[in-house]
């Protein structure tokens, strides 16, 4: 029998996505145990605690671990529980957790997977250096400053890399511990588990659901006027060299500092800001996919199409129909 930790963190953390996780790894063990017909399940399942006192989140909910990291001097897999609030805090508070995944990744091979924002303890054990990682959406230009030398899949839901995974956030670890299921156990026992919890199977992009408010976790005061000056200005015809000129630079300086600060070019960049207003446009109005193009700047549809579904995963009108009450409303009267 293998050995299945979870973690149960210190600070603030939402109990959801412990419990979830949790239950549906339970389902999916007894459910493989009895298709089987095997003798054990395939994993023992612990909740995994600093030591064995309950740890209480928001004041309200208490969970009990059912092992500590002294006690276990050997596990098969680590799920990385979310962290939450002050990250800084939350970070320091669960440092003997990070130096025990350490352990039981180089002595005992352990496999890791993190959830959500457990991404930042899975990156303090500095084995996901030069590795993919994913986290969530709100959380990635932080992550980028603080661990740099990540690779950062910033539109994962899911993502591996030498026996490390890891996912996007909020319950979308929920489609993240389906695909560890099927990993693990087999793709017949995932398919039971989506079909009991009703869970979406295979989806694998966060995209359609990140709301970009621009990256000005830096310190580049002039780059940040210039961020400010594309999302005043988005519907404007822009280009690198007036944009630098507003802040006193050269194009190529321009070019340097504004990747350096934000993980973007400046074309990206207002890409981004007027996908992100094509969307609000797409949810809250009547107005054409068309319309909308036009609305935010683009003068080419194929173009504007194209550029939508790189940032958000779907078409316009795709995004339209699934966002825009009234539109999928008179969809489903027709």
């Amino acid at each position: 029998m293998k050995h299945l930790s979870i973690i149960v963190p210190q600070g603030n953390s939402i109990v959801d996505t412990i419990i979830g996780p949790y239950n549906m790894l339970k389902m999916a063990n007894t459910y493989h145990q009895n298709y089987h017909g095997l003798h054990e399940p395939l994993f023992h399942i612990d909740l995994v605690g600093l030591d064995n006192t309950p740890v209480t989140y928001q004041g309200l909910f208490t969970l009990q671990p059912t092992s500590n990291i002294s006690d276990l001097e050997k596990t098969d897999l680590i799920i990385i529980s979310p962290i939450s609030g002050d990250l800084e805090k939350a970070i320091s508070a669960n440092t003997k957790f990070v130096q025990w995944i350490k352990k039981q990744r180089i002595i005992n091979n352990a496999e890791l997977a993190s959830l959500c924002k457990g991404a930042f303890l899975l990156a303090e054990t500095g084995l996901v250096n030069g590795k993919k990682c994913a986290t969530h959406w709100t959380a990635h230009d932080l992550f980028r400053l603080k661990y740099p030398n990540v690779n950062l899949i910033p539109e994962s839901i899911i993502c591996e890399d030498s026996g490390i995974y890891s996912s996007g956030g909020a319950y979308s670890i929920l489609n993240f511990t389906l695909y560890l299921i099927e990993r693990y156990f087999g793709r017949k026992t995932a398919i039971w588990t989506s079909k009991i919890s009703e869970i979406a199977f295979d989806r694998i992009s966060q995209n359609e659901f990140i709301i970009f408010k621009g990256q000005k976790e830096h310190q580049d005061q002039q780059i940040i006027i210039a961020q400010e000056y594309i999302e005043k200005n988005y519907e404007k015809k822009l280009s690198v060299e007036a944009i630098a000129s507003k802040i006193h630079l050269n194009s190529r300086s321009f070019l340097r500092r504004f990747k350096k600060a934000t993980s973007n070019t400046p074309l990206e960049y207002i890409q981004r800001v007027r996908i992100e207003a094509a969307k609000n446009k797409l949810e809250s109005t009547a107005d054409t996919v068309l319309e909308v193009m036009f609305g935010i700047g683009y003068n080419d549809d194929k173009a504007f199409r194209k550029t939508f579904k790189k940032y958000t995963g779907v078409s316009p009108k795709e995004y339209q129909m699934k966002y825009n009450r009234e539109t999928a409303f008179a969809h489903r009267v027709s």
